[in-house]
């Protein structure tokens, strides 16, 4: 009534009869919107609504998309480590003289993120931020989230089989566990968000072309903005505790306990909006 009311307000007051009215109606307006308005209180739960319900569903609707994206991530890795394997030469082109020496050196490359933690940090997460959205930009083309992800599980792949025949693989993983189990989610879910905006382009379905790639747009901006604070935490890891010297154990440990608290999160919100019909 409200509305219909201010929108009926410019016809009334092109008539020079109905002054009376007008001042009438604009007292009602002014009324009523502060009692509609002003009466509310401020809505501070989306954020919290978004990734207990919005999120959770989106993630559900678009989990083909995911687990193809991280099927690519892991056969691009076991390609890398099969390579590297049979052709340890492939390491040197592909990871440049500067990690190869100290991989020959038995030493991590990380001692400049533990001299200047808090500038590596924001570097650390600047960068996931990027490649976490070029792999959502990438979605218009197709291909490009798959060749992403496939050449992010090949230099990983790449780098675990090196770091094995140089004896450094328990640095290696218990440098890359603690920031690893968000981190690599988090790109594999942007890999899905990429993906389903190449679904909605290319298989529209009943839809107009234009129609279905609004809506995979909608759903993939949603996926890539729950995957963006995996990407701040993980910074934070990997530039101020990944490179310590923490016990190994203190490192595999915390990894155990945030991958179990991503995993009980994606599952049991998941079910629970499936169980909710939401």
């Amino acid at each position: 009534m409200y509305r219909q009311t201010a929108s009926d307000l410019p016809t009334v007051r092109e008539d020079p009869s109905s002054s009376q009215l007008e001042a009438y109606l604009n007292q009602l307006l002014s009324r009523s919107h502060n009692l509609i308005y002003l009466g509310q209180r401020p809505k501070t739960s989306w954020l919290g609504g978004f990734y207990r319900d919005a999120w959770p569903r989106v993630f559900r609707e678009t989990l083909p998309c995911i687990v193809l994206a991280t099927a690519t991530m892991l056969l691009g890795m076991a390609a890398g480590w099969a390579i590297t394997a049979h052709d340890p030469g492939f390491a040197h082109r592909i990871l440049g003289p500067r990690m190869i020496d100290s991989i020959d050196h038995r030493e991590m490359w990380t001692h400049s993120v533990v001299a200047m933690k808090p500038v590596a940090a924001s570097v650390i997460t600047t960068n996931n931020l990027s490649v976490t959205f070029l792999a959502f930009a990438l979605g218009v083309t197709a291909v490009g989230p798959l060749w992403l992800m496939l050449f992010n599980g090949l230099l990983l792949g790449v780098v675990g089989q090196a770091t094995l025949k140089a004896g450094m693989a328990l640095s290696l993983w218990s440098f890359v566990a603690p920031h690893g189990v968000l981190e690599l989610p988090a790109i594999c879910i942007a890999g899905g968000a990429g993906l389903e905006i190449a679904r909605g382009l290319l298989f529209p379905g009943l839809l107009p072309r234009r129609v279905s790639l609004a809506r995979a747009g909608g759903r993939a901006s949603k996926l890539l903005a729950g995957a963006i604070p995996m990407l701040l935490v993980a910074g934070l890891i990997e530039g101020f505790f990944s490179p310590s010297a923490a016990p190994v154990w203190m490192k595999f440990t915390l990894a155990a306990v945030f991958g179990g608290l991503l995993a009980l999160y994606l599952v049991g919100l998941t079910a629970r909006t499936q169980r909710s019909g939401r």
